[in-house]
This record gives C-alpha cells, structure tokens and sequence, in this order.
C-alpha cells in the first residue's frame, strides 16, 4: 500500500480543523509546515498530539524556512536558524519520525565565501541531526527551486550534502515541482534510489506554482515509473483540500494503471 500524506503552507487558517477531513480525501498522513499557525509550539502541539490520537494520520513535519540561513555567515542569524529547527524537532519527537529541512542559500557574504558559506550549511545539517537522533526522527534535505542563491539545486550537489554531512539519518528528499524549475527532473530521476521522501506538486517550468499534479509540465510518467518499487512516502503540497485531492487521485492512477 503506498502512503500518502498532505502538506499545504498556503492554508494558514484552522489547520489543526481541516486536517481531520484528510483521510476522508485518502490520505494516510500530514506533513505539517512549521509556518504560520501551523507553527509547532507549546500551544499548537496538544492538538496534534489530538489528532495523532483519534486518527491514523501519521505526522511529519517541515522544518521551518522564512527568514532562516544554514548556511549563514552572520553567527548570530545561523545560531538562531538552528536554535529554532532544533525547538521544533524537539517538540515534534513525541509523534513524528521524520523532518524535512531546506539547505541553506548563499548571502551577500556568503557569494564572497562560497566555501565558507557550504561549510556552515553541512554543520547547520549536522547538528540538526545529532539533535533529531536523540529523539529518533530522520532528516531529509529537500532539492531547491531555481533561484541562483539556493543551495541544492542540482542532484550532484544534493548527494554531495548528504555525503558530506555523513549522518546515519540524515536522508535526501526530492521536491519534484523544485525540480521541474531547474529543467532537471530526469537527472534526479537517476537517483531515484537515494531518495526517501518525495514532494509532488507541478509547475510550468518557470516558477513555483504548487499546482496540482498534471496541470503543469512534469513528466509525472517518468516520475511514476521511476518509483514503483519506492517505500517512502509521497507528499502532495497544494494550495487547498481539493487541488490536493486531485494530485492524489490523478498520481494514485499513474502509479497504478
């Protein structure tokens, strides 16, 4: 049985009501992004631990992003990057196994000292995972957009990170919408064996657009193919219930025809 879990930072109101319509729609899980009001803290955590208890969902979680850097040259901004990551793994250890990090991009400085810039990323990886083994939650490192300043847009580049960060749960993620921006779904595709979690949402090659799956230009065919013997679990990121409902029900049939 494949598993399939929802995940949307567009729906910012009551998510902690609408979550409780999920498996009415098929899914088995929630992927919940640590944005907004679905930001983990010591308020928001009993009602997941509520619907951990009167559901079947399984939780995952995105760690959060905006206005953080990995890979900061400002100590400062990088020690509250982690800081802040590692709070939410913490309050997450109770009913969650796996989290979803993006790598760092590169700053004014960080264009100066590239180098400098790549370390403080893999060490940023590295202690989230040294925190996040302790409470037995697995890291992935997601595939960025194509914005020049991210980190990891390229499949060598994502092998390099995790090869680099060298931790037994730290694993790769692909966003196959991130992907499709870069024009490189086909080589991430050749990896498709490191991968232990996967995003799917679609675009038309230019932008993040999180459509639903088959209203843009990703080869879904490949993508279906190329993981049939997958174990992991496929995360539709949407912008509502219903355009997630679609890529779910539009992907089931391509990995079952």
């Amino acid at each position: 049985m494949r598993m399939f879990s929802f995940s949307s930072s567009a729906m910012v109101n009551n998510p902690f009501d609408w979550a409780y319509q999920l498996e009415e729609l098929g899914y088995t899980g929630w992927e919940v992004v640590n944005e907004g009001k679905q930001r983990l803290t010591e308020e928001t955590v009993p009602k997941i631990k509520d619907i951990v208890e009167t559901t079947n969902l399984v939780i995952t979680i995105h760690l959060p992003y905006s206005d953080l850097n990995l890979a900061s040259l400002n100590q400062p901004i990088w020690d509250e990057t982690v800081r802040q990551m590692k709070t939410c793994l913490t309050l997450a250890g109770d009913f969650c196994d796996l989290a979803v990090v993006h790598p760092g991009h590169i700053s004014p400085l960080g264009a100066l000292l590239p180098d400098a810039a790549w370390s403080q990323n893999v060490l940023g990886i590295q202690e989230l995972c040294d925190h996040a083994e302790d409470l037995g939650v697995k890291v992935c490192v997601e595939n960025m957009l194509s914005i020049p300043s991210m980190i990891g847009r390229r499949p060598e580049e994502m092998l390099g990170i995790i090869d680099t960060v060298d931790r037994e749960n730290a694993g790769f993620i692909l966003d196959v919408g991130h992907a499709n921006t870069n024009g490189n779904v086909e080589d991430f595709l050749k990896i498709a064996g490191e991968v232990s979690h996967i995003h799917i949402h679609d675009n038309h090659g230019d932008r993040d657009e999180h459509l639903p799956v088959g209203n843009g230009t990703v080869p879904w065919d490949k993508v279906a193919k190329a993981f049939q013997g997958y174990q992991g679990r496929f995360v539709t990121e949407a912008r509502s219930l219903s355009e997630g409902e679609r890529s779910l029900k539009r992907f089931k049939k391509l990995m079952n025809p």
